[in-house]
């Protein structure tokens, strides 16, 4: 996390992928359910290009403030100019890092950032519960089984996923399985009034859409090629995974889905 090239899906379309597959009327569902209120002062952990912390603006404007933070210069830079509002700013700055000087906030959104920390998760969010008031909300959303749930692909390909995945485990500090691990990040640092859900995220079935079409094509061009999967079992090599995937992905007779867990906990007042 010390630079955001270390980052496992750092291409130069990742902020049309970001933007076009964040929903803002999902992200309005997940943080009321988390308990966000207008005239909160907000922290948007791992914004990206910014999308998320303007939609979490609605729901806090008038008087409330969201202050977006990612590792990524570029994208801080892109969300400062699309989103020149008074109440949203971004910070340039890296989660394992001191963020006292920010300020105290009243809820801090961390959604689909522990993913790509497999190693430092929970010392990401030991560091960020820092930065939240006694009774303040931590809300960590991630997906669990990510990229790992297909049925009707062929089981050579489907073989090829799971390895993949198991390289970018452990080579790429990526963590396909943090989902099921939110609830105890928030109970063992003490947090009150905890509460989970689990929602499918990906549920892709019948013709593919764009937006999903985009999303896991850039996964494969980016992340199953960099992860160090020598194909074997394709005589083509990368170039025939990435045809035999696109071929069946696009089957609208497969099924895909991933597990998203949402948590959220109180600080404690002492």
């Amino acid at each position: 996390m010390e630079s955001h090239l270390d980052y496992l899906m750092e291409n130069d379309e990742e902020i049309r992928r970001l933007e076009i597959k964040t929903e803002i009327a999902a992200v309005h569902r997940q943080a009321k359910w988390a308990g966000i209120q207008k005239g909160m002062r907000v922290a948007d952990i791992g914004c990206g290009p910014g999308k998320t912390s303007r939609a979490i603006c609605d729901l806090v404007e008038p008087n409330g403030e969201v202050v977006g933070i990612d590792i990524s210069p570029h994208r801080i830079a892109y969300a400062r100019k699309k989103y020149p509002f008074e109440n949203l700013r971004f910070e340039h700055r890296n989660a394992l890092n001191p963020l006292d000087d920010l300020g105290q906030f009243d809820f801090v959104w961390v959604r689909f950032l522990l993913e790509y920390h497999r190693d430092k998760a929970f010392e990401i969010v030991q560091n960020l519960s820092k930065i939240i008031r006694p009774g303040g909300i931590l809300c960590l959303i991630d997906l669990d089984y990510n990229c790992l749930n297909h049925f009707g692909i062929p089981e050579r390909l489907a073989s090829a996923i799971r390895q993949i995945m198991g390289l970018l485990e452990e080579r790429a500090n990526f963590d396909p399985f943090v989902g099921i691990k939110l609830y105890s990040f928030l109970y063992d640092l003490g947090y009150d009034a905890i509460d989970a859900t689990m929602t499918p995220h990906h549920l892709i079935y019948g013709r593919l859409n764009e937006v999903d079409d985009f999303n896991w094509t850039k996964k494969v061009e980016v992340a199953a090629k960099n992860s160090g999967f020598l194909f074997d079992d394709y005589p083509g090599g990368y170039e025939a995974f990435y045809n035999d995937f696109r071929t069946h992905f696009a089957d609208p007779r497969r099924f895909t889905y991933t597990p998203l867990i949402a948590c959220r906990g109180c600080k404690p007042l002492v």
